[in-house]
């Protein structure tokens, strides 16, 4: 994929989600709000009909797609979520709570334009349960990270993370609804970074190009 953004245009998200969105709301909250400013959520995408975050985003008038699994191979499935994505002109893929991983071939289509949210400070607890594994090893702070998704598991480079601390009677439920909480805070503010970043690289490619043109020109 090009790593040049139009900049005359918003740019363009591609959420993936598994279930409840709530992450997506609070990506979808932060675009209505101009916290991610130039922005807008282009398509939803689940790969579960089912999945709860389906309703909040259509009721937010989001385009919303399901594209199932159907006990497809890995490659073909997120084959046609990338069609569906290109299709639409997605400029950054931000997975919220999607709970599949994704191929190599998907990956190399929009490398470094996938964005991905994990209840941990990684490099620590990757992977599923991270509340459960925080607890068992009794650690006295965890809390969220939003990174750029590679072939590792959550372990593409980091963005930005926001520390929770772990209270001497917190649960699985108790700690994971406090991290969730600084989750919804701190995706906005990545992902507005990541477009800050992209967007000013595109602008900048842009004069160049346009003085170069100019220089031309003028011979």
């Amino acid at each position: 994929m090009s790593t040049v953004v139009n900049t005359a245009r918003p740019a363009r998200l591609g959420i993936l989600i598994s279930g409840r969105g709530s992450n997506m709301v609070a990506l979808a909250e932060a675009v209505h709000e101009g916290r991610i400013p130039n922005a807008e959520i282009s398509v939803v995408v689940s790969d579960q009909a089912n999945a709860a975050g389906l309703a909040k985003a259509k009721e937010r008038g989001l385009e919303t797609l399901v594209i199932e699994r159907r006990r497809r191979k890995r490659e073909e499935h997120d084959r046609e979520i990338a069609e569906a994505l290109r299709a639409r002109n997605i400029d950054l893929v931000c997975l919220a709570g999607y709970m599949r991983i994704l191929s190599r071939a998907f990956i190399d289509t929009y490398r470094s334009r996938i964005l991905n949210i994990h209840p941990s400070l990684l490099p620590s607890f990757p992977g599923l349960d991270a509340q459960k594994q925080t607890l068992e090893h009794g650690v006295k702070w965890t809390g969220c990270t939003v990174h750029f998704v590679d072939e590792t598991l959550d372990g593409g480079p980091i963005i930005l993370q926001r520390v929770v601390p772990i209270h001497h009677d917190d649960t699985v439920e108790s700690l994971a609804a406090r991290i969730l909480e600084e989750e919804h805070k701190l995706y906005p503010k990545a992902v507005a970074l990541v477009l800050e970043s992209i967007l000013g690289s595109s602008a900048a490619a842009g004069q160049m190009s346009s003085n170069s043109r100019n220089l031309d020109s003028s011979r």
